[in-house]
């Protein structure tokens, strides 16, 4: 089943506001954030500012105490979400209310062991009952997803696969082969951070995903932190994931209230960058 076919349900929202940015000739900016970060309130309160800043897109992290991908600014956030005893009813309320509160596409991401644990059927039923778009799982290996694409099809959710520098043009078409919603296109080996340069391997790895031939956006993440490096970004990709910039504001604001004001201006920032006014 090819991917850019294979959409429909909640999934909807996601496909058209990538569809209507494409329309405005810009790029979509993507942001990452933890639930439960500072708190599970507090987490919502964040995301509300950063779409109300200008993303088109959120993605909620479920947080993990044994990270593959994240480096080390996110997993801080993920320890003082773990410790404050976030669950995945806590990700899933915080699908709900931001989803709810704005009217826009809310994805979680995260590694597949929670889903495994909690029943791959419970989970994509209740983030398709909070309005979540889909998921993305950057450690699921394309030939090991048939159930889940099986549960997340049933439930009208995207399916958001990773793919980076790395993947050799079979993988890459295998992985856009099964996937939906868009892919994600690490911009360069390593964990998650902010980085000086994006780099033009991240240019490569877009043109060779979109040669493929599956229509799926690509976007990129890895490395972009602020609104000069997502209109570089911008000027090849669909879309412009940003994560670590976002919590590292938070991380440094002097309490939680001016971390939400901390975001929704670098939401601002980076929106005027994909529109290439930075």
């Amino acid at each position: 089943m090819n991917g850019a076919a294979s959409i429909g349900g909640n999934s909807r929202l996601l496909t058209d506001t990538l569809a209507a940015a494409k329309a405005e000739g810009r790029a979509a900016l993507i942001a990452y954030l933890p639930a439960g970060f500072p708190t599970v309130d507090g987490g919502i309160e964040a995301i509300k500012a950063v779409f109300d800043g200008g993303a088109d897109v959120v993605e909620v992290g479920l947080p993990h105490s044994d990270p593959v991908l994240d480096g080390p600014v996110i997993q801080t956030a993920d320890d003082i979400a773990l410790r404050g005893g976030v669950r995945i009813a806590d990700v899933m309320r915080t699908v709900r209310e931001a989803h709810a509160a704005t009217g826009k596409p809310v994805l979680v991401m995260t590694y597949w062991n929670p889903i495994d644990r909690y029943g791959v059927e419970r989970f994509t039923a209740e983030l398709a009952e909070a309005g979540g778009a889909g998921a993305i799982l950057p450690d699921l290996p394309v030939q090991e997803a048939a159930l889940w694409r099986e549960h997340a099809a049933k439930h009208g959710l995207a399916t958001v696969f990773v793919v980076a520098p790395s993947s050799k043009d079979e993988r890459l078409a295998q992985i856009t082969a099964a996937g939906s919603g868009f892919v994600y296109a690490a911009s360069l080996m390593g964990v998650t951070g902010t980085r000086e340069s994006v780099g033009a391997q991240a240019q490569d790895l877009v043109e060779r995903t979109r040669a493929t031939g599956s229509g799926l956006p690509v976007c990129v993440g890895l490395g972009v932190s602020d609104a000069a490096q997502a209109r570089e970004v911008a000027g090849f990709a669909d879309g412009v994931i940003v994560g670590s910039a976002f919590v590292k504001r938070m991380l440094d604001a002097p309490d939680d209230a001016a971390g939400v004001e901390a975001v929704r201006a670098l939401a601002g920032d980076l929106a005027k960058g994909v529109r290439g006014q930075a």
